[in-house]
């Protein structure tokens, strides 16, 4: 959780910016059924906002956004009178947060004089919307939104379009009951297939296509979205209510309700946060959106004694995960200097928990991308974080920009050595030009050295910078002279730390042409592209047994030729020749091969993957998809990130995508991840 510290008067003002800010996009999501902002980045919002009121009550309105439930009824509905407020609850998003919650439980039920064990009811949190069934002697009379907590839209007709809303109860009682219209993921891809075919706009996402077809005034639309419901909770019976909460889910069922059945008693706060842990790994594995745990004390008579805020039961909490997107404020903009001279603007954060790490910097790529955003320091920003992509700036909330930021400008010299930055034509990037910049020679020798190069065992950049600044190391091929006495006199090195890293640059010497490559840090080419180059340019010249090859062949190959590699561009092309007609770069390589670098000799093979396309959908268990992907592309295949008729397999691993759908119509091969194991193996 991000912590921004602010002296009153500034609170204050922050506080007033924040509730406009919310109170907007909330009368968007909630009453237009638009949304310009994601969930994620709308909670984080709120949640500074609670912070902050909790830290100067004082500044807490009856305006406020944490004192109300809701926005305001559409005009077109007929309006409800609810005859129980419908109430909102409170969120947490750290281990901390619950446990704080647990303790003032406890505090007022010792205050009460109320001693009881304080146990859980635990119910998955269901992305949809609340939905709020009145019945009359068993017989269904109205089905109303949530509104603004007490006045609803009357929106009968379309929830008589839902299968699992009963009409008529088991037992002839009149009652209301809560619960959430969802729209399950597959059925949105099988809508979404059929808009596609019929020139439609796709759905967005299931929370948004469930709330869109509530409220349309025509039932057909509600019926063809094939919307869920699951019932939570019993509020105006004419009985009496059950005395614990998993009782009362046990008689939703009985009444003919549909019950999320993934309900969890919990003995104790501990076994909660454990439920909730669990849920985050598994909550994709489910047809329908999950966006937390709620948490609710299971005896009825605590709740009653544990009663009301202004606007949440004190005895319920909404325990959120993490975003892929969350605000945020940018506290400063640094310049990151990369291993080729590219410079690199990196936004510095107040630290954030987003997709369950805390992210304290995002890139910002270049000074196009900077003016793109009119990002500047001081800003509040929504990041955004899709697996494993680094974290980036998506949108600035200008309306929260403070009055006196400035428009941030890139430095005209290099941050390390003072060198002028030069933009090469027709590039958007800016570098630094001078070979013997120190961070930019210390940079390249730890991509040398990284897991993608000659990945040496226990030489991490903390200990290259040491044998850097001990000048022990200036040329990757001073790595491969050195001795265990070089080492000794290095900090933290003793007898054994200093033979085992030895040993360790001993066995890296002999590496795969792919890595060797790679390990060169050329110019826009990675580990992905090296690979590519290795087996193209093998096909044209034959093997590459040793460094003397390179030597022999690589000065000789033209601009020309590369470019009609498949998936190489004039950019690479230009890179790479010009990399190996550099005679520094060629007498680097000749004194590798002198300190006793050598290439590994390969098996000769006829490798069945050899010109097969892959493509993935879904997360591989085993390994990444960069790991992967430069698998096949060693063994002679090639992989794309789209399914064609021109693809050969489809590798599903968890929670695939639309592409299986695409490769079933295609007929394309379709494996899962063992299948894909065997198939490298």
């Amino acid at each position: 959780m991000k912590k921004i510290p602010l002296k009153k008067r500034e609170a204050k003002e922050r506080i007033e910016k924040l509730k406009k800010e919310i109170e907007h996009y909330r009368y968007l999501y909630h009453v237009l059924d638009k949304q310009e902002i994601s969930d994620a980045a709308l909670d984080s919002l709120k949640h500074e906002l609670f912070l902050l009121e909790q830290k100067y009550p004082e500044f807490i309105t009856p305006d406020s956004p944490t004192q109300r439930v809701a926005g305001k009824p559409l005009k077109e509905f007929k309006k409800i009178d609810h005859k129980v407020r419908q109430w909102s609850l409170e969120d947490a998003f750290s281990e901390q947060e619950i446990r704080d919650w647990n303790e003032r439980l406890r505090r007022i039920l010792q205050e009460k004089q109320e001693l009881q064990k304080l146990e859980y009811c635990c119910e998955l949190k269901i992305d949809g919307l609340h939905i709020i069934l009145n019945y009359d002697k068993g017989i269904l009379k109205t089905g109303a939104t949530r509104g603004n907590g007490k006045i609803g839209e009357d929106v009968t007709a379309n929830i008589k379009t839902i299968e699992a809303v009963p009409l008529k109860l088991t037992r002839p009682l009149t009652i209301t009951v809560e619960g959430e219209v969802f729209m399950r993921k597959s059925v949105l891809k099988q809508l979404n297939r059929q808009r596609e075919k019929e020139g439609k706009a796709l759905l967005a996402n299931p929370r948004n296509a469930a709330a869109g077809a509530i409220r349309q005034l025509d039932p057909e639309i509600a019926r063809e979205r094939h919307l869920d419901y699951f019932a939570y909770d019993l509020s105006w019976p004419e009985n009496k209510i059950p005395p614990t909460q998993i009782e009362e889910l046990k008689e939703l069922r009985k009444l003919g309700f549909k019950v999320n059945h993934h309900f969890h008693f919990a003995k104790d706060i501990d076994e909660v946060i454990q439920l909730w842990k669990t849920w985050e790994k598994r909550k994709d594995s489910q047809d329908y959106w999950i966006d937390g745990i709620v948490v609710k004390v299971n005896s009825r008579k605590l709740q009653k004694l544990l009663g009301f805020t202004g606007k949440a039961p004190r005895w319920a909490l909404a325990l959120k995960y993490p975003g892929e997107e969350a605000t945020t404020v940018v506290k400063e903009i640094k310049i990151s200097l990369g291993r080729t001279g590219k410079v690199t603007p990196v936004a510095v954060l107040a630290p954030v928990k987003l997709g369950g790490t805390t992210v304290s910097k995002a890139s910002l790529h270049n000074l196009d991308e900077i003016r793109r955003l009119d990002v500047r320091e001081g800003d509040t920003v929504i990041i955004h974080k899709a697996g494993d992509i680094i974290p980036q700036i998506k949108q600035v909330l200008y309306h929260l920009r403070p009055k006196e930021s400035r428009v941030f400008h890139l430095p005209k010299h290099c941050p390390a050595c003072g060198s002028l930055l030069v933009r090469p034509k027709g590039e958007v990037n800016y570098y630094c030009p001078n070979p013997e910049c120190k961070l930019l020679r210390k940079n390249r020798l730890h991509y040398f050295v990284s897991k993608k190069g000659f990945d040496i065992d226990g030489l991490g950049p903390k200990i290259m910078d040491q044998l850097i600044d001990a000048g022990l190391v200036m040329e990757p091929v001073d790595i491969f002279h050195l001795k265990e006495g070089d080492l000794r006199s290095l900090e933290k090195f003793g007898e054994k730390s200093a033979s085992n890293l030895i040993k360790a640059i001993q066995k890296s010497k002999k590496i795969e042409f792919y890595r060797f490559l790679t390990a060169l840090g050329i110019k826009h080419i990675g580990s992905e592209m090296t690979l590519l180059l290795e087996r193209e340019i093998e096909r044209k010249y034959g093997t590459i047994n040793s460094l003397k090859d390179v030597l022999t062949i690589f000065p000789r190959i033209k601009k020309e030729e590369i470019e009609t590699i498949q998936g190489i561009g004039p950019k690479i092309a230009e890179s790479f020749v010009s990399f190996f007609h550099k005679r520094s770069n060629l007498e680097m390589i000749a004194a590798l091969e002198e300190a006793g670098v050598s290439l590994k000799r390969k098996e000769s093979f006829k490798s069945i993957l050899l010109d097969k396309t892959f493509v993935f959908s879904g997360m591989l268990e085993s390994m990444t998809r960069e790991e992967a992907k430069e698998k096949i592309i060693e063994l002679g295949g090639s992989v794309s990130d789209a399914v064609s008729r021109r693809t050969n397999f489809l590798v599903v691993g968890q929670n695939p995508g639309s592409k299986l759908e695409k490769a079933k119509r295609w007929g394309v091969k379709i494996i899962n991840e063992k299948e894909f194991l065997r198939l490298i193996s």
